[in-house]
């Protein structure tokens, strides 16, 4: 996870890996059928984390934007006021 400017990301390999460590194969599972399963749980996470990281991106635009807004709104409301 990287953090910057109180935007929060996450590194979609890192995080899928994470996610694949707490997931143990069976006791009755055969490999075909754990490995797959595996893979899915993995490429699941990744886009997971991706989506996540679209949203944090798109809600740090959206803040900013707004707080630019107020400040010209400020500056303006100053300077004819």
């Amino acid at each position: 996870m990287a953090k910057n400017s109180k935007k929060l990301t996450l590194d979609p390999a890192k995080f899928a890996a994470a996610v694949l460590g707490g997931n143990e194969q069976r006791s009755d599972e055969e490999n075909k059928v754990y490995i797959k399963r595996q893979l899915t749980l993995y490429l699941e996470s990744e886009l997971l984390a991706q989506d996540f990281n679209n949203l944090e991106e798109s809600a740090f635009d959206m803040a900013k934007s707004q707080k630019r807004e107020e400040v010209l709104s400020k500056i303006i409301e100053h300077r004819y006021h």
